[in-house]
């Protein structure tokens, strides 16, 4: 054995390894910032086992980038997040799908694309995953299960076998649910899922319908990687149910950034936020 070439590997992988600590580190930082609104150097470094000045020094790279505000023993979090707002009706169906049109295609697009690399997907009610199953009609060799009445008609002539929840439809969202759609999808178990919802702060998803939420929690149980779709309107915005808190999912596909508070949430979450692209100009 070579000495001289094992000390070289020793040195050039020990920054590599250095970098990744204290990449985790930051990470537990700010979601305990997330969870909390601040915290101080001495419990942190305690949680972590790591000396005072090893978070001083992270909190103050933390802070060059903008994600945390020093203070005397610790830190809290930037105030230039906007308020938090309530949404207590569900708008129409047909008022939603208009509503952010141009946003929610090119959301649309990007999921799509990224729905092609799998076989068996869920796809949850909304408007944006109904204008996503558009945009798989011809994708032979994939399975889509969803609880959405219109995503399963408007899929029927395409290429995808459909497979449709049974249970009880709700009204305008024509969406199927209750016990019967719980019981036939939670035996599943699904590559890809792709979930709606109405609203996103730091403390989670959220969404209308206790029914539909139902079957939203079992696509997230149930699959093996986890989508949610947001355009920005949806941003800290919230509705009667929670859903779930970020922590589990792993992608967000939106068409413009998040705030900064969201995205302090969605980083310590270790979500990879995924930016859609405007659409190319017609031809």
């Amino acid at each position: 054995m070579n000495a001289n070439k094992d000390l070289s590997q020793i040195h050039d992988e020990k920054p590599e390894r250095t970098k990744l600590l204290a990449q985790e580190r930051q990470l537990c930082i700010l979601d305990a910032l997330v969870q909390q609104g601040s915290i101080s150097v001495s419990c942190v470094a305690a949680e972590l086992d790591v000396s005072d000045m090893t978070i001083r020094r992270d909190l103050v790279e933390l802070e060059t980038e903008g994600k945390l505000v020093r203070i005397h023993g610790g830190a809290v979090l930037p105030e230039n997040s906007t308020p938090v707002a309530m949404d207590r009706e569900e708008p129409s169906f047909s008022t939603r799908l208009i509503c952010q049109s141009e946003a929610k295609a090119r959301i649309a697009t990007v999921a799509a694309d990224i729905a092609c690399g799998y076989l068996t997907v869920a796809l949850d009610v909304g408007t944006t995953t109904y204008l996503m199953a558009e945009k798989l009609l011809e994708r032979n060799r994939m399975k889509i299960f969803t609880n959405s009445v219109r995503i399963a008609h408007r899929m029927s002539c395409g290429a995808p076998d459909i497979y449709l929840a049974g249970g009880h439809m709700r009204g305008d969202e024509m969406s199927m649910g209750g016990p019967t759609a719980i019981a036939q999808f939670e035996q599943l178990w699904f590559d890809v899922a792709f979930i709606g919802i109405s609203g996103l702060t730091a403390s989670g998803f959220y969404d209308y319908s206790f029914e539909d939420v139902d079957l939203k929690r079992i696509y997230l149980s149930r699959s093996g990687y986890k989508v949610v779709l947001c355009d920005s309107s949806k941003f800290q915005r919230m509705s009667l149910v929670n859903i779930a808190p970020l922590q589990g999912v792993d992608m967000l596909i939106t068409e413009s950034s998040p705030p900064p508070a969201i995205a302090l949430a969605l980083e310590a979450a270790r979500i990879k936020v995924v930016i859609a692209p405007p659409l190319p100009e017609p031809c």
